[in-house]
């Protein structure tokens, strides 16, 4: 038996989440069977992170343990051209029996999108968030200072989370602007339901100008979602990347032609 990771990115419209349901498609569903296809066997999934319902992925990762004799090349374009054109494995590769997806992971990061414009894209539609209202975005840096670090996140994880513990570290937060794009990049040691587009709810509000600088740290300290701005559509959101040890051998996402990334930079 050897154990596997792979890297996956997906458009999540087309998707009700990353996780296996009885009566609506999932990410999670689509790639087993693509992979139990080139396994001729059952293949069982275990991901980074789970995505919500039309999140998307430029870099989730997973890994799966079979009994299968196949070359990374055939696991590739074999999963591959069983897949959607909504779903893709970017690599895929052999790993160590104690590599394991989600809890081996060191960091993630997601991406938020946002076009800032008065006229709405027929181009980003479903890929990234319109804003129609000016965004200051010197604003929206000055209040995701105060979200650095270690803190109890209860105000900005939803209600139905199932976290243990509300405490999670936020190592970073970029926010970069060219042009009309807006991006929101927020990495932590791991995240809670909904805790990015909370986020990202509070910093466009600041950006707006519909509430002061103090807001994301008055939030935080109030423990309560129910005082927070509305959650942020799903639809711009993006697990961007997760990262390892070297020691696993994990190719460097960094290294990786990514349209959307060079358009922000």
């Amino acid at each position: 038996m050897g154990r596997i990771a792979a890297g996956v990115e997906y458009n999540g419209s087309a998707f009700h989440g990353w996780q296996r349901q009885d009566h609506s498609a999932s990410v999670e569903q689509t790639v087993q069977e693509a992979l139990s296809r080139v396994a001729d066997a059952p293949i069982a999934l275990t991901c980074a992170g789970r995505t919500d319902a039309g999140v998307h992925a430029r870099g989730q990762v997973v890994h799966f343990d079979t009994e299968a004799q196949r070359s990374p090349r055939a696991w590739l374009l074999g999963t591959n051209s069983a897949l959607p054109a909504t779903v893709s494995l970017r690599w895929i590769q052999p790993v160590a029996a104690e590599f394991h997806a989600r809890y081996s992971a060191l960091r993630r990061s997601y991406r938020y999108l946002i076009l800032n414009r008065q006229t709405r894209s027929a181009l980003a539609a479903g890929r990234a968030l319109v804003v129609y209202r000016p965004l200051d975005a010197a604003l929206m840096r000055a209040a995701a200072a105060d979200l650095i670090g270690e803190h109890d996140f209860s105000a900005f994880r939803a209600a139905e989370c199932q976290a243990r513990s509300p405490v999670r570290t936020i190592e970073s937060v970029h926010i970069r602007r060219r042009d009309a794009w807006v991006s929101i990049e927020v990495t932590a040691n791991a995240f809670l339901h909904h805790m990015v587009r909370n986020i990202v709810g509070t910093l466009l509000a600041v950006g707006k100008g519909e509430a002061p600088v103090s807001r994301a740290r008055m939030q935080l300290e109030s423990r309560q979602r129910s005082h927070g701005e509305a959650t942020a559509p799903a639809h711009g959101l993006y697990l961007w990347g997760v990262q390892y040890a070297p020691q696993f051998g994990l190719p460097d996402e960094s290294a990786m032609i990514d349209t959307l990334e060079a358009a922000l930079d």
